[in-house]
């Protein structure tokens, strides 16, 4: 392992101690497993983006020119 330092509030460090000591491990321990728990959330921050989260596909008959004329089937041809 290698030592870091970090600057914490008091208010957020005497919390985390708090936390540590009623889960029965250091402080040391409980920096590390909150830290790898916010890095393990963090790498699926693609499947939370509505863009690739949309699995849905349509599947029945759609106009040739859909993609050319998307605006006019979903706004009206004043669009």
């Amino acid at each position: 392992m290698h030592r870091t330092t970090i600057m914490l509030p008091l208010d957020l460090k005497f919390k985390a101690v708090q936390m540590a000591q009623k889960m029965g491990i250091s402080f040391g321990e409980f920096v590390r497993e909150t830290l790898k728990k916010a890095i393990r959330k963090t790498k699926n921050t693609k499947s939370l983006d509505p863009f690739f989260a949309d699995k849905a596909v349509f599947r029945g008959k759609v106009p040739k020119d859909l993609s050319e004329r998307h605006d006019d089937y979903l706004y009206g041809d004043d669009a």
